[in-house]
């Protein structure tokens, strides 16, 4: 990957990587290309179908509506968490057109944790990639914030609302 920035810690120098060389697929299959979101706030969210946070869906998609013009919001499917994903490619874009309307991208089923952690989240997860924090994801709906330049700026626990002003004060 290559190198976004270089950050000095007293006198150590560490290189990041930058999240918009990450290759990801969007749910049809097609590479989704993280670098035509540069300029735009990116809120990447692990989704589920079946999940007690599954109605957040709406409150994504209202968070999406209202700050079209400086935030995407990608929905990450993932069913490491109570099984909670465990339909196809097309049946979860049927269940998020038909419940909830949703018009964001959404990605491939990806895993968030574990030895087969997809790149994206390696990147949200660990500082020596992002240059903030680590993290683990601890459940479905945990939303990781990414500012235009490409920088981690929180993460947010699936209880915080996706309209949170935890989350809307850095798009205001």
């Amino acid at each position: 990957m290559a190198t976004l920035f270089s950050k000095s810690n007293s006198s150590e120098t560490a290189n990041y990587s930058s999240i918009y060389n990450i290759d990801i697929n969007g749910l049809n299959g097609k590479p989704l290309s993280l670098s035509e979101f540069k300029g735009r706030y990116i809120l990447f969210v692990n989704v589920a179908s079946k999940c007690g946070f599954t109605p957040q869906y709406k409150g994504l998609q209202e968070l999406s509506d209202t700050y079209k013009d400086k935030l995407v919001v990608i929905g990450v499917p993932c069913n490491q968490f109570g099984a909670q994903e465990p339909g196809t490619s097309k049946e979860i874009e049927s269940f998020c057109e038909m419940n909830y309307g949703v018009t964001f991208p959404i990605t491939e089923k990806v895993d968030v944790k574990g030895s087969n952690k997809h790149p994206l989240y390696e990147w949200l997860t660990q500082k020596n990639k992002n240059a903030v924090s680590n993290s683990k994801v601890k459940w479905n709906f945990q939303k990781y914030l990414v500012s235009p330049k490409g920088e981690l700026i929180d993460y947010y626990y699936s209880i915080t609302s996706p309209t949170s002003s935890k989350i809307t004060k850095h798009l205001k």
